[in-house]
């Protein structure tokens, strides 16, 4: 009799730890059922130029994983702002290229998405020259939070999507450290599978990273935002832009880091 007892609360304890993970794949697949709404389409249209040159099966998929993702993730606007369709399928666009053929659910980690009308200020403590920290009010135009929360900045949202081929998108910036911070700090080494892949990685962007510091330093100019050389983690977020938005140019000057970003996004932004 005990030991009928322990099975049936071990039973009831397995199916209660599996009961919200299949709730929400269950809700999920729901969502993506439903119809793409047409003006959603046409805020794609309008905000996402390079909407239209990915595969169909592609242009499927993002509208599925947006679909879930404005389902999931709570809007706030700040600073008086009033967060529209146009500004959540735009933002939710951008996003959802970084997890296009993944399974699983759309960045576990984010909770809300704080929008504010322009670069918003925050106050930084750094260290100066001479080892003294202090503190310094900075104009952000986005930041990616580990407690699940990304802030952006819509004037340079509209901006990063209005110009598809730069190497500059704040939210494709911004949500590369999302995936950075699945699982802690961000330090340019997001979670993957196999330890040969994160033993390339760890190679090529290593390399990569000190050649950009290098170039800083020596003051010539490279592919990648100087910004990139501050940290492994924002040289993550930095490339990512550029590899979703001048592939041609990161696969003929720096082709093993076109390479490992193709296998870990698992797409090929040059095919399209």
């Amino acid at each position: 009799m005990v030991l009928l007892l322990l099975s049936l609360v071990a039973a009831l304890s397995v199916a209660w730890y599996w009961r919200e993970p299949l709730f929400g794949e269950w809700r999920r697949q729901r969502i993506r059922r439903q119809p793409f709404p047409a003006e959603w389409r046409q805020i794609l249209r309008r905000r996402m130029p390079y909407f239209r040159t990915l595969p169909v099966d592609l242009q499927l998929q993002l509208k599925k994983r947006i679909q879930v993702f404005l389902a999931e993730k709570p809007f706030i606007g700040c600073a008086g702002l009033e967060v529209t369709d146009e500004m959540r399928v735009t933002i939710a666009a951008h996003a959802c290229l970084l997890i296009l053929n993944r399974r699983g659910e759309c960045f576990p980690n984010l909770r809300q998405i704080l929008v504010y009308p322009g670069p918003f200020a925050v106050d930084k403590v750094h260290a100066d020259g001479s080892g003294v920290l202090r503190e310094q009010r900075l104009a952000l135009a986005g930041e990616s939070w580990t407690l699940g929360q990304v802030v952006l900045s819509w004037e340079d949202t509209l901006a990063g999507a209005e110009t598809p081929n730069d190497g500059h998108n704040v939210v494709i910036h911004e949500f590369a450290h999302q995936l950075d911070q699945e699982h802690g700090r961000a330090n340019g080494a997001p979670p993957m599978f196999g330890k040969a892949r994160r033993a390339r990685w760890a190679w090529v962007l290593s390399a990569e990273f000190e050649a950009l510091r290098q170039s800083v330093l020596d003051g010539r100019h490279m592919l990648f935002s100087s910004y990139g050389a501050s940290d492994p983690a924002e040289f993550f977020a930095v490339i990512s832009e550029v590899f979703f938005e001048q592939p041609g140019s990161l696969a003929e000057g720096h082709g093993e880091l076109y390479q490992v970003l193709s296998e870990f996004y698992r797409v090929d932004p040059l095919s399209w």
